[in-house]
């Protein structure tokens, strides 16, 4: 139990240096001076220092949807596939339970943006609708094709069951979830090409416009969510679609686990440097193929066996 505590105080911990970490990449790449690995510490600190000030059309919502949005990542925290050996998991939770965590967390954040009362917090709020609507399917369909090709449908059992025996009958399969579940990471946590974290234009902005009107604790909240989200997807991806290292000692496949979500974040940043942010009606085309690649990974696991 205390491994388990550990690590997962170890992802918390991790969550604002991977959101630095990528943001200093994009930098190095771009030929610009990259922030500090330690940026996102100081900027939680800053705001948690900041006065909070709450629109006067704002209603009781604003108040407490920053908690409502963190509280149910907190909890999808602790249904993670086990990052070590021997650490105590949680193994009847299927990706219904999982996705639907995420979802509610993205519902308050939708709410937090219409309560504002401002017209860029109900266009925000409306895209991101548009766009959790596209991802939440497949994201079911893609964890599910993994955990049955896992032999197991809860999430940390099939992390267990993939490091111990890797799928290699059905490479095909895998590698179509694979690509399902990077498409559908990029698009849950707002980065481009579906969004663009660091813009303000009214034309791109679909996570920044329900936040416009939120400062100070209440900001620094639902910045750690974003960072907390990012680093629930990274850890999936790193436990289900790299499940190596698990059983190595403590130390060193904690080392793995760690440098796999350093791996995702930078992947992650490869492709915002080199792709453009794309139009909110091209978003769907995206997203499709994301859903196409998990109908394929699922048929041909059922019906080609491959």
């Amino acid at each position: 139990m205390i491994l388990y505590l550990t690590t997962l105080l170890l992802l918390l911990a991790l969550a604002p240096m991977l959101m630095s970490f990528m943001k200093a990449l994009k930098m190095w790449l771009l030929f610009k001076r990259p922030v500090s690995l330690l940026q996102g510490y100081r900027d939680f600190s800053k705001l948690l220092t900041k006065e909070t000030i709450v629109s006067q059309e704002a209603g009781a919502i604003t108040r407490a949807a920053p908690f409502l949005v963190l509280s149910p990542l907190l909890v999808a925290l602790f249904f993670l596939p086990p990052s070590v050996k021997g650490a105590y998991y949680v193994s009847f939770v299927d990706a219904f339970t999982l996705t639907g965590l995420i979802a509610l967390s993205a519902f308050f954040l939708m709410l937090l943006g219409l309560d504002s009362a401002s017209s860029f917090g109900g266009m925000g709020s409306s895209r991101e609708a548009f766009i959790a609507a596209l991802v939440e399917p497949a994201m079911v369909l893609t964890i599910f094709s993994v955990s049955m090709m896992a032999g197991d449908l809860g999430v940390g059992q099939a992390g267990v069951n993939l490091a111990e025996h890797f799928p290699k009958a059905h490479m095909a399969s895998y590698l179509f979830a694979a690509i399902s579940f990077f498409i559908l990471l990029i698009a849950e946590n707002g980065r481009i090409p579906v969004d663009n974290p660091e813009t303000h234009l009214e034309l791109t902005m679909v996570h920044e416009a329900m936040i416009l009107d939120i400062t100070g604790v209440y900001l620094a909240i639902v910045e750690t969510a974003a960072s907390v989200k990012f680093v629930i997807f990274a850890s999936l991806f790193a436990s289900l679609f790299m499940p190596f290292g698990l059983n190595l000692p403590i130390p060193a496949a904690l080392g793995v686990f760690v440098l796999k979500l350093f791996f995702v974040a930078a992947a992650v940043a490869l492709v915002e440097v080199n792709t453009a942010k794309l139009r909110l009606f091209k978003v769907p085309n995206l997203l499709g193929i994301a859903i196409v690649f998990a109908f394929l990974s699922l048929i041909t696991f059922y019906v080609l066996g491959a």
